[in-house]
């Protein structure tokens, strides 16, 4: 049976069948606020002859230098990928995909947990860009307890040429569709070798940050928010005098949700930091950094999820109406838990999962209110899923369905909190479920 204890908004336990699923005290009130770091960087790990650098001797270097930050994405992380994660500490690494020419390059070095690895080729590729699957990865970072942010690691069609820059805008759509699919009302960081340039009249570096309400920190920080003029002299760094001014191809981009707020308090080019013994470069790129500090809304607060990696992504911290009482609670469930949903005094609702299982629900009288939710979990098919929910009210009325198992997890408002929507991920049934707290009205 598992058993484990986090603090925050919620208690986490392990339950057996037949325990009555009474609401667990009150937990204690979330943090405030937090920092992380992030770094991107080429490492040009490319096979000896065709790497531009020196990666056996300098990846094992960089393993090391890149110990201080929070978050890490590397690119071309390819044939000495053993000799990277050998020299580094971080306690949650991605597996690697392979060298070349099996492998994207693409991996996350962090301090923080991540959940929900994807990893996604481009639709479209020109020249030794397709020797290998170049794209992006996706996986959702847990800096704290319910504080959960998507970070794309992104590597794009390289060269100027016009097949080049049309493979390259292909891509940089590509990640903006996806983006927009998959963390809609999410906070979003960025971090990756796009190829691509402000000035450089081919590129579509604008569209993904106007698309997606994201902010470049190095716009933000060094041009005060306004970006080089496309077609203006590229603004590239001289390696002699590196300052934070000169554009790379290297970017930071970021926004918060409706719960998270994400302020940049620092953009860096860390070249000094990343230099061999003799003042060489460790790659053929320059590492980049961003300091965060994050905070939170007040009158709202997210659980962790529970569940698996499938299914659609979905939440309700864009929407969910403040200082509303919940009305209903509804659910779909036979074997599994298909469907959740939510109805609230002002007549907006909530509906999560698939059509099947029978229909239940429980209207809440005045002065009722969501208090806290189990959710127990298991594989079907392959995937892991929910398969039982219990809904408990303050009055300690309950609603439930589905099949117990012995993985469990409840969630639970503190005092003067309420269950008002969701987050998660959802198919024909519901793989994943968090929660999200107002304050009862």
């Amino acid at each position: 049976m598992q058993m484990v204890k986090l603090t925050r908004f919620v208690a986490v336990v392990a339950l057996s069948a037949g325990t009555t699923g009474a609401a667990l005290p009150a937990a204690a009130a979330p943090p405030a606020a937090g920092t992380f770091s992030v770094l991107s960087y080429n490492v040009a790990g490319l096979p000896e002859g065709l790497s531009s650098g020196n990666p056996k001797a300098n990846t094992p270097i960089i393993g090391q230098r890149i110990r201080p930050y929070d978050i890490v994405h590397v690119q071309e992380d390819f044939n000495f990928h053993a000799s990277l994660y050998a020299n580094n500490t971080h306690p949650f690494r991605t597996p690697t995909s392979g060298g070349v020419p099996f492998g994207d390059g693409l991996n996350t070095l962090a301090n923080h947990p991540y959940s929900d690895l994807v990893r996604d080729k481009w639709d479209k590729c020109n020249g030794t860009d397709c020797l290998t699957p170049k794209g992006f990865t996706w996986s959702r970072t847990r800096v704290a307890e319910g504080v959960l942010i998507d970070f794309y690691n992104v590597h794009a069609n390289a060269g100027s040429n016009e097949a080049d820059l049309a493979a390259r805008r292909a891509n940089i759509s590509e990640l903006s569709r996806f983006i927009a699919a998959n963390s809609a009302g999410n906070a979003v960081v960025v971090a990756g070798d796009t190829n691509t340039r402000y000035t450089r009249t081919g590129d579509n570096i604008r569209e993904l940050v106007s698309a997606n309400g994201l902010t470049d920190a190095w716009v933000q920080e060094e041009r005060g928010g306004v970006p080089p003029a496309a077609g203006d002299p590229a603004l590239v760094c001289n390696d002699a005098a590196i300052t934070d001014a000169c554009e790379v191809v290297d970017k930071i981009l970021f926004r918060g949700n409706r719960y998270i707020t994400l302020n940049l308090t620092r953009y860096a080019n860390e070249n000094a930091a990343f230099r061999t013994a003799d003042n060489k470069m460790l790659s053929d790129h320059y590492p980049i950094a961003a300091d965060f500090r994050w905070t939170l809304n007040p009158a709202l607060s997210l659980s962790d999820t529970w569940g698996g990696p499938h299914g659609s992504p979905f939440t309700d911290v864009a929407t969910v109406p403040l200082a509303q009482r919940v009305t209903k609670v509804s659910m779909r469930a036979g074997s599994r838990v298909d469907q959740v949903g939510l109805t609230l005094a002002d007549g907006t609702s909530f509906t999560h999962g698939g059509n099947g299982g029978s229909a239940r629900e429980l209207t809440l009288a005045a002065g009722e209110h969501l208090t806290s939710v189990t959710l127990h979990s298991a594989q079907r098919d392959g995937h892991t899923r929910i398969f039982f929910a219990r809904f408990t009210t303050n009055t300690g009325r309950t609603l439930s369905g589905g099949s117990e198992t012995p993985n469990a997890v409840t969630y639970t408002a503190p005092a003067g909190w309420q269950i008002a929507g969701f987050h998660g991920r959802s198919g024909d049934e519901v793989d994943a479920l968090g929660v999200v707290f107002t304050r009862v009205p």
